[in-house]
This record gives structure tokens, C-alpha cells and sequence, in this order.
């Protein structure tokens, strides 16, 4: 692959190398020193360190209809409306949430997508996604979309292997595409699927600043997805391509020529990396990062949408308007509409992610919540902390848990030392001492609870109202 010095010029993404041709090659470029298969891939370190610039303006967009679908049972179109309805409400108008994308291959796709049209929403905007083909390019047409994605992959793997094409003509095919979509006035979203696997100048770059040129004499936006199809984008600095995200996002904004705000980020968590290569993006000037509810999506999973809002607000330091308790109502959803189990532990939406079953830390979090919880989860995300009640949880644990659970504060605090915790904790221990080895359940927690202090009886009712 051709070696390019990177330059350290934080706005150079109209300092494109011009006229770059897609390569010829008589064998596809496999990167087999990097991707041997028979063994884990390889991280490739080099000298040059990319510099992080982050876009004035940076948001999400979702494919929970499209690659979320594909991980699910099929949708109904009631489902994709209400879930549709739900990602508007969470975006609160914010314009943080700005598109989600449909397929639009079923007579039922079609009509959930009109419906969601109909809703009228400026947030989240309605696009789809199709196939290179002209035949895919049609339904677009026929629905009255603005912009599409478009697929256009950028590996050997798949130009060679998949599509049984040479570069060059792979390249005719995107530009022709892109061509077809920019005389119907519609933005074409360009999918440069597994480009962690790609010979970045041989041919990323090349069609890249095609579809610049494209762009440039249509006056309409043409956009780059970077699909990151296998997980295989690593976050770290001085890593080189094919697998590095800093180098993948700034090459396309320097060579390519390609403005931020044209710029997607889509990735896939094979490796673990899902959530740090998205941010990694961001912070290397790409302004979009696709994502999915829960990360549902092919195999390992997409970008969680809600770890990117969260990504967000700790980037730019706030989440504007957004509501985040609609976070938790979402996951509730799924879990009860669709038989979606998402794992305890998951950050931020999981049934445990804020419980704690250690007796030391139920004690810090008696005294004072902050010192073991992340931020304040109920104001946030409607999920106050609690602590989970074992043979270990001693005083500090009954008691801190009876003051999560219901939600006491200041004066109305159960202290550790009340007798009736002391009631409370006895009948714990003697669970334990007959045999009992599993974790309390607040149900039954409850009940002995209000055995011992009736007065919160009334204090449940109010919660379980909310």
C-alpha cells in the first residue's frame, strides 16, 4: 500500500492529494500479515500520531430499523412506529438523534416508513438504505426520501471475492450510483463497508474524491459512511491502516477532501471497541456516529445508542434537551414487547448496572450516594442506585438499601443503627443460617420491610404510581 505522510494541520480536509486513481491489482490485497485468519489479528503500530480535532457540531444517527432489524424478529409495523415515536421523544427535538434509515424491500417496511413520515418529525429524519443497484434505487424514489445509504464495498475481500469484480469497475458501479441519485435531487449516504480491511489510497481515497467531485459540480451533499463491518477499527494512537480509526477519519477528511459534516462513523463490536472507536471518530473530525438501541445488531452487535449519548454529553458537556429517562422506558419496552433480555450488567440500561452487592461500598453509599455511583442515575435515567441485600450486607447494607429502594432522602433516612434494621437484618441472617444462598429479592424485601416499618407502606404506593 502507498505510504502517505500524515500532516498535523488540524483543518485539512480541503488539502486532498488530487487526482488519486483506484489502483490496478491482479490479485486482491488481503493484508494477510494483519489478517492471517488461522490466528487473532494483528495490531500494527508506526510513528505517526494523528491529531484529534473535534467537530463544532457532532451527533447520532440510528439503524435500529435497519441493522437492529436484522438482529431481531422482524419488526411489525406497529413496533417501528412506536419505537420510531420513542427515539423522537428521546431526542426531545435536541437534533442530537437527527436520522434513522428503514429498508424498504417489504410492502410492510414501506408502510412503516410512511407512517413514520407522517408523523412529521424534524427528529429523527426518515432514510433509507439500499443495495448498489438501480433496481434498490427506485423504492427510494417511489417513497420521496431525501437521502439514502448506498452500498459500496471498499475491501478486496469484497470487490474480488463478493462482488467478482475488479477495483475499477467496482468504482464505475458507486460512481454511477452516486450519479443516478444526485440527478434525482436525493443525497446519496455512500456505505464504504469494511474499510478497516481496504487498501486506503489504492482505492478508499480514489473513490472518495470521485464522489467529492460528485458533490462539487451536483451542489449536493454527497455523505461517507466508514463501515467498520467486522470490528476490526482500533482507537489507539500510532496504529496504522488499514485498522486505524484516527488515520481512516483524518485521511478521508485530508486526501479525500471529505467535510466533517459529511462524515459517518458505523461500527460493529466484534472486538470490543465499538464505543471507543465511535468516540475515537468524533474526536478525529467526524461529526456522525451510527449507532443502534442496546447495540442490537449483526453478531457482536452495533454502537449503542445510548452509550453515545452519554459519550456526548461528556465530549461537549451537556445533552441539551434530550430526555434520558426515556432511556430506561425504552429498555422496558423491549424487554416486555419483544422478550429482548438485555444483560444485567449493561451500563446505563441493565437491571444491575447500578446495584452493589459489597458491604463496603453499601456503607460509603449510606453515607452519601456519590462515592460509589457513576452520577445521579435517578435524576438522569429514572434509575436510583441500589444495594443488593446477601448474608454480607450487614447494617450498613439492610439500611442503605432501604433508603435506595424507597428513594428516602435527607431527614426521612433510615440510619444503620435503627433497631428496626436490626429487626430486619436478624430475619435476614436467619435465612441464611437455614440454608438460603441466592440474593434477596426486593419483593420480599419489601414485604418484611414494611413488616417492621409499616409507615412506608404509603411511601411504595407513591413510587409504584410514578
Amino acid at each position: 500500500m502507498k505510504k502517505v505522510q500524515i500532516t498535523n494541520n488540524n483543518d485539512t480536509h480541503n488539502m486532498g492529494i488530487k487526482n488519486l486513481q483506484a489502483s490496478h491489482v491482479e490479485k486482491p490485497n488481503l493484508f494477510k500479515d494483519i489478517f492471517p485468519y488461522s490466528e487473532i489479528p494483528k495490531v500494527v503500530f508506526g510513528s505517526e500520531q494523528i491529531p484529534m480535532f473535534v467537530p463544532e457540531d457532532i451527533w447520532i444517527t440510528d439503524t435500529t430499523f435497519r441493522d437492529g432489524q436484522q438482529a431481531m424478529d422482524t419488526y411489525t409495523e406497529d413496533q417501528i412506529v412506536k419505537i420510531f415515536d420513542y427515539l423522537h421523544k428521546l431526542d426531545n427535538n435536541s437534533g442530537v438523534i437527527r436520522q434513522t434509515e428503514f429498508f424498504l424491500y417489504t410492502e410492510k417496511d414501506r408502510n412503516a416508513a410512511r407512517k413514520c413520515l407522517e408523523r412529521g418529525y424534524e427528529f429523527p429524519e426518515v432514510t433509507s438504505w439500499i443495495r448498489a443497484n438501480t433496481e434498490d434505487f427506485k423504492l427510494v424514489k417511489d417513497m420521496g426520501l431525501k437521502e439514502t445509504g448506498m452500498l459500496m464495498s471498499c475491501s478486496d475481500y469484497h470487490i474480488f471475492k463478493k462482488l467478482n469484480k475488479t477495483r475499477a469497475q467496482a468504482m464505475d458501479l458507486y460512481v454511477s450510483l452516486a450519479e443516478e441519485a444526485l440527478e434525482n435531487g436525493i443525497i446519496p449516504r455512500c456505505h464504504l463497508e469494511d474499510i478497516t480491511r481496504a487498501d486506503f489510497f489504492g482505492f478508499v481515497v480514489p473513490l472518495a474524491q470521485k464522489l467529492m467531485e460528485l458533490s462539487k459540480k451536483s451542489g449536493i451533499k454527497v455523505k461517507i459512511r466508514a463501515c467498520d463491518t467486522l470490528g476490526l477499527g482500533l482507537p489507539y494512537s500510532g496504529t496504522e491502516l488499514p485498522r486505524s480509526v484516527p488515520h481512516v477519519i483524518h485521511g478521508l477528511r485530508t486526501y479525500a477532501g471529505v467535510p466533517s459534516e459529511c462524515l459517518e462513523w458505523h461500527g460493529h463490536n466484534d472486538f470490543y471497541n465499538v464505543v471507543p472507536n465511535s468516540t475515537t471518530a468524533w474526536l478525529h473530525g467526524c461529526s456522525s456516529i451510527n449507532t443502534s438501541l442496546f447495540g442490537i445488531g449483526e453478531r457482536t452487535g452495533n454502537c449503542p445508542l445510548e452509550a453515545m449519548i452519554i459519550e456526548y454529553g461528556q465530549i461537549k458537556g451537556n445533552v441539551k434537551n434530550m430526555n434520558l429517562k426515556l432511556i430506561t422506558e425504552i429498555g422496558k419496552y423491549f424487554e416486555g414487547e419483544f422478550k429482548y433480555s438485555i444483560p444485567p450488567r449493561t451500563p446505563y440500561v441493565g437491571s444491575e448496572f447500578n446495584i452493589t452487592r459489597a458491604g463496603i461500598h453499601a456503607d460509603g453509599i449510606l453515607k452519601d450516594e456519590e462515592i460509589y455511583n457513576i452520577f445521579d442515575t435517578e435524576k438522569i435515567l429514572d434509575r436510583p442506585i441500589v444495594v443488593a441485600v446477601n448474608e454480607h450486607s450487614g447494617h450498613a447494607g439492610i439500611a442503605a438499601w432501604i433508603n435506595t429502594y424507597f428513594r428516602l432522602k435527607g431527614t426521612d433516612k433510615i440510619d444503620k443503627k435503627d433497631k428496626r434494621v436490626n429487626l430486619i437484618k436478624d430475619w435476614v441472617d436467619t435465612q441464611y443460617e437455614t440454608g438460603r444462598n441466592t440474593v434477596m429479592i426486593s419483593e420480599e424485601l419489601e414485604v418484611i420491610t414494611k413488616k417492621f416499618i409499616p409507615e412506608l407502606s404509603l411511601r411504595v404506593n407513591d413510587i409504584k404510581a410514578c
